[in-house]
């Protein structure tokens, strides 16, 4: 008797941290483990090449641009600290590293995903910040960087700490070959937990980047139409990165916590292990799609300015030969425009013209970004 009860409480115990692993047919783990390596390949490969980016080219160093490489450190951290273990257990269809690796597996996730989020949500307030409150952009002044970034480290130790010290906890997941906060328990604990993790790391970054890149594209409209084919142009250039952005964002995280909230609050048996698949590659996927909207993006922007300057270069000694400084055409103004304007596909704030001065005669750029 004393056996058979043993047995039985151990049966509870592991139906309490790991799910039932025959919710998913081998073909289902299969399919799983080929997404997740997908995952685990092109994140690690796309993040240690915007690291390498950062490294090779001074260039790029900016402050801004720091917090760009604390979205890639995060996104790369969840590459190399969670998803080889989903990748495993997927192929061996269970959970291979025990029930503290869980734990661990649940909480590095939800740390390394917040810090990307929260970072995002700080870098389109930096962006609004700098165009709209005519903010100046030090590229010296790495302090703001560093507040943003210690910012967004403490932000998410503060809503992914408490699961390990009794408000909700972390466990397996439905197909049960990850892990992250048992969603399903239906205790004022941690339904209050999983409200507010929703409230405070989905809704409101969301709200946040929503709000600062809507005020950016109606501060670009009402810029003066120095050139209506060009300001178009790059108005929609604008308009599809940042609806890029936003998409992209909700598609990785929405049905996530969607499916979470649904769990918690709603019929559970909706949420089949198959169903709760998706969302799951979709918010892992996010490690691979934030290094090509953001990295990239302002990577060419750099890559933009440097290669402006040096066009500009070139032609003021080209007037300088001439000796039309003095005088600029307007037509020269408006190729230096155009091009301008076509180099820099991201949301800012630049304005090039050329200075009159009497004593140097130069082109200045000034540049907000």
């Amino acid at each position: 008797i004393v056996v058979r009860l043993a047995n039985i409480s151990t049966t509870l115990n592991a139906s309490d941290h790991a799910p039932n692993l025959a919710g998913l047919s081998q073909s289902g783990h299969t399919t799983v483990a080929v997404f997740l390596g997908i995952i685990l390949v092109l994140g690690c490969v796309n993040n240690l090449l915007v690291l390498l980016l950062f490294v090779c080219f001074k260039e790029i160093r900016t402050p801004l641009n720091m917090i760009l490489l604390n979205i890639s450190l995060s996104d790369l951290s969840v590459c190399v600290f969670g998803t080889p273990f989903s990748f495993a257990a997927s192929i061996y269809r269970r959970w291979l590293i025990g029930h503290k690796g869980c734990k661990w597996y649940g909480f590095a996730n939800s740390l390394f995903g917040i810090v990307s989020l929260i970072s995002l949500s700080l870098l389109s307030y930096e962006r609004y910040a700098t165009v709209l409150k005519s903010t100046k952009a030090d590229s010296t002044n790495y302090k703001k960087a560093w507040v943003y970034i210690a910012f967004s480290w403490f932000y998410s130790l503060v809503w992914t700490l408490p699961p390990l010290f009794g408000w909700s906890k972390y466990g397996p997941e439905g197909y049960g070959t990850t892990c992250s906060v048992i969603w399903h328990l239906r205790s004022p604990n941690n339904a209050s937990y999983i409200i507010c993790l929703f409230l405070f790391c989905l809704i409101l970054p969301v709200l946040l980047m929503a709000y600062c890149y809507g005020r950016i594209i109606q501060a670009i409209r009402g810029v003066g139409k120095i050139n209506q084919m060009t300001a178009q142009t790059r108005e929609h250039r604008i308009l599809l990165m940042v609806i890029s952005m936003v998409t992209f964002y909700l598609l990785c995280w929405l049905p996530y916590g969607t499916v979470a909230l649904i769990g918690t609050f709603g019929n559970a048996d909706l949420i089949t292990p198959t169903c709760s698949v998706i969302p799951s590659i979709l918010a892992k996927s996010s490690t691979v799609i934030n290094p090509v909207i953001y990295e990239y993006q302002v990577i060419r922007f750099q890559k933009g300015l440097i290669f402006a300057q040096l066009v500009l270069q070139k032609i003021y000694k080209e007037c300088k030969h001439r000796n039309q400084v003095t005088q600029p055409k307007q037509s020269l103004l408006m190729f230096i425009l155009h091009m301008s304007f076509h180099l820099l596909p991201i949301p800012s704030h630049t304005l090039l013209f050329p200075s009159h001065s009497k004593s140097n005669k130069s082109i200045e750029i000034y540049c907000k970004c």
